[in-house]
């Protein structure tokens, strides 16, 4: 039996025919009749997908501790799957282009658009928190922005090819790059992109999928949870600041882009990097905290986070 306490051991859940009809629905009559079909599809993976019912009941378990959250039981687990589903329909239609450009807010933009003048790259350290496709086509938009997004992708190959069908172009200067493990050719690599203005964006909230000891134990909603020190290595290595980057649904019903910077790991001294790194990742969870918090369903980590793999 795998290890569920690793995420890449789950496999692929989605069930992409039912979402071809979901994305269906939602073209020829809208979001409404589209939620309307949601909650019972929703409702049956609730009964059926037990690890992720219980990682979900954690995570929301640990904000009620906090005073933050949607409340307790199954209603609150389902209220947290259905804002999963709204989500995939997000991303379906953020690639397909038919999101509406102006319901975007963009919070620190101008940062980004400073480095991106300047010719300068750096790494975006990016979470399963919201809509990050969303993001990736919003930063599509902005000329002279180029992004490789490192993904691990095989235990999502068919909710993949769905997107790379219904995509239409809206994604143009986005390269995504399939990796397992950081060795030094792939890392040359982003280096030399990263050097020509590029960003390179990793996610900050899942461990490497094959053994490591690149982890780092952190305090995450009042227990210590392990997160990669991937993204700050890079930094190290490429001698380059890192930022966040978000695309998180509000109660409007738009969504919100936010850039934040972690550190400037562009000059440490290399008998600091150990701290460096520490601070980095300890700033990141705080900053994951802080959004969250607004909006504690954009968490979609769904298998048991706290579980040391």
């Amino acid at each position: 039996m795998a290890d569920v306490s690793h995420w890449a051991n789950l496999g692929e859940t989605t069930f992409v025919a039912g979402i071809r009809v979901l994305f269906w629905i939602w073209r020829w009559f809208g979001r409404l009749p589209f939620r309307l079909v949601l909650v019972p599809v929703v409702v049956v993976h609730w009964a059926t997908n037990r690890v992720a019912r219980h990682a979900s009941a954690d995570y929301l378990r640990r904000w009620r501790l906090l005073g933050v959250g949607p409340g307790g039981g199954s209603v609150a687990v389902v209220k947290h799957f259905l804002s999963f589903g709204e989500t995939i329909l997000d991303k379906l239609v953020s690639f397909s282009g038919h999101y509406p450009y102006g319901l975007m807010e963009f919070q620190n933009v101008e940062m980004m658009i400073e480095r991106i003048q300047s010719g300068r790259g750096g790494i975006i350290v990016t979470s399963h928190v919201g809509c990050l496709e969303l993001c990736q086509v919003a930063s599509g938009r902005r000329s002279g922005f180029r992004m490789t997004v490192l993904t691990h992708t095989r235990h999502a190959e068919r909710f993949n090819r769905l997107l790379s069908r219904v995509a239409n172009g809206a994604s143009e200067g986005i390269r995504l790059l399939q990796v397992t493990e950081l060795g030094p050719s792939i890392a040359e690599t982003l280096k030399s992109r990263v050097d020509a203005g590029e960003f390179i964006a990793i996610a900050g909230d899942r461990v490497p999928v094959g053994p490591s000891t690149r982890t780092l134990e952190i305090p995450f909603l009042g227990e210590p949870a392990v997160f990669p020190q991937g993204p700050y290595l890079l930094a190290l290595l490429m001698r380059c600041p890192v930022f966040m980057m978000t695309c998180m649904r509000q109660r409007s019903g738009r969504h919100r882009v936010s850039f934040d910077l972690i550190a400037d790991l562009s000059a440490v001294p290399r008998d600091r990097r150990g701290t460096a790194i520490s601070a980095a990742a300890s700033r990141f969870v705080s900053l994951l905290e802080d959004k969250l918090r607004e909006t504690p369903l954009e968490w979609f980590n769904f298998f048991p986070f706290w579980r040391r793999p």
